[in-house]
């Protein structure tokens, strides 16, 4: 039986010790005293891009301005007592969540890290739906933008892998995850040129991270103050994503490699155990107040991130829970379904709702059959309308799970139905 549950924190070395603590630790009733970002004149050599107009030309010309972070490793944040309420309360909803989730004998922790990599990646406007997911995850590449999402999945995994060691060199490993994929010249290597978020030029940007000579010394601050032990669970993973952000250290995929490490953190903090509370499916309700938040950040605030990651958790764990009352129902379903299935058939069942597309080969591994039983197990399945042919992929049959790809959509639903300012 597991033992009463208490967020953890870090120990030296970047391993996590039992140091329980709790939201108690935030100072009440006080705005967040955090400093606010610098800037720095830098100059610009670059020549103009000739396919714009000249008056672009010309805004693009002489030194720019580039953000300067502050040093975090060692701060306190300090947010008001409302805040911290949220937080406390969200913190305890997750670790509930992971407790239930964690204890159903159906393969949840799959799901839910497919539907935390899905929804991170729709924040980044790179939307596809479960059966193309499910597909790219096979070697599929007609959808750029789902395989994109399998391999955000990677990344999600590469997260939870290293989340007892939370280092430089680990949070390259999530990026090369992400996009060793499609774009190896910049997957796991953090960036040696200076970047800027929309607009022509970094004169015309709307943000202008650190120039990449300060990124070496920002990661590892920030990095020192993800090991820290004495900062309640929540706060610090909505800092720390926030800071991770504001560095931008990579040249691409800065937003779900920061994301991935929200889910990190909660992992090595034992918030969660044996699932992943798919916190982005929360941000993704109201993308204008989570960008909005981060700004705040920039400005000296702590408050309105951590107050995003709080609702958003609690967003995510609600939307969880109705994903996973689904996936029962299809279940109980097949169940019906296959109820005069011989015992190789209801095998392959257990393996769908956490493999929703599959192979012959991939059924004959599982279920310990043969080839030829497996796929007369495939056309049983596919009688009792459980399984349905989905095509090749690269010579390959495969077959889809029609009722798991339709309550991951309409996971992805309920979570897209965002606000926006």
């Amino acid at each position: 039986m597991d033992q009463p549950r208490h967020p953890r924190g870090t120990g030296t070395g970047g391993q996590f010790a039992a140091v329980s603590h709790s939201e108690s630790g935030i100072t009440l009733g006080k705005t967040s005293q955090w400093p606010a970002l610098e800037y720095e004149e830098r100059p610009w050599n670059a020549d103009p891009d000739h396919s714009l107009s000249r008056r672009s030309r010309l805004l693009a010309r002489g030194p720019y301005e580039a953000a300067v972070p502050p040093e975090i490793a060692e701060l306190e944040p300090v947010v008001d007592s409302r805040t911290q309420a949220l937080a406390e309360a969200a913190t305890v909803e997750m670790v509930r969540f992971d407790t239930d989730m964690g204890h159903d004998p159906l393969p949840f922790s799959a799901l839910l890290l497919r539907s935390e990599s899905a929804s991170s990646s729709q924040i980044e406007n790179l939307t596809a739906g479960a059966r193309r997911i499910a597909l790219a995850r096979l070697g599929d590449t007609s959808s750029s933008n789902a395989a994109l999402v399998a391999s955000n999945v990677r990344a999600m995994q590469a997260a939870v892998h290293f989340s007892e060691d939370l280092s430089v060199k680990n949070i390259a490993l999530m990026h090369h995850a992400l996009l060793n994929g499609s774009n190896q010249s910049i997957a796991g290597q953090y960036r040696d040129t200076q970047v800027w978020i929309r607009g022509n030029s970094p004169h015309t940007a709307e943000f202008v991270p650190p120039h990449h000579d300060r990124v070496p010394k920002a990661m590892d601050d920030l990095v020192a103050f993800m090991r820290r032990d004495d900062i309640p669970v929540l706060t610090q993973a909505a800092i720390a994503h926030a800071q991770f952000e504001t560095i931008h250290p990579f040249a691409d995929g800065n937003g779900r490699t920061g994301r991935a490490i929200v889910s990190s953190l909660l992992k090595a903090k034992e918030v969660t155990r044996k699932v992943t509370v798919p916190v982005s499916s929360g941000l993704l309700t109201d993308t204008r107040s989570y960008f909005d938040a981060l700004d705040a950040y920039r400005e000296g605030d702590v408050a309105p991130i951590v107050e995003r990651f709080a609702e958003s958790s609690v967003l995510a764990v609600d939307n969880g829970r109705r994903l996973a009352q689904d996936i029962r129902a299809v279940k109980d379903s097949y169940a019906e379904r296959a109820a005069d299935a011989p015992t190789s058939v209801r095998r392959i069942l257990e393996l769908l709702p956490g493999e929703p597309a599959v192979t012959a080969d991939m059924l004959a591994e599982y279920a310990g059959l043969s080839t030829a039983t497996s796929y007369r197990a495939i056309e049983r399945l596919q009688e009792a309308g459980i399984l349905a042919p989905a095509g090749k992929i690269k010579g390959t049959s495969i077959w889809v799970a029609p009722d798991i790809l339709a309550a991951l959509d309409a996971f992805a639903d309920r979570a897209g139905r965002r606000s926006r300012a």
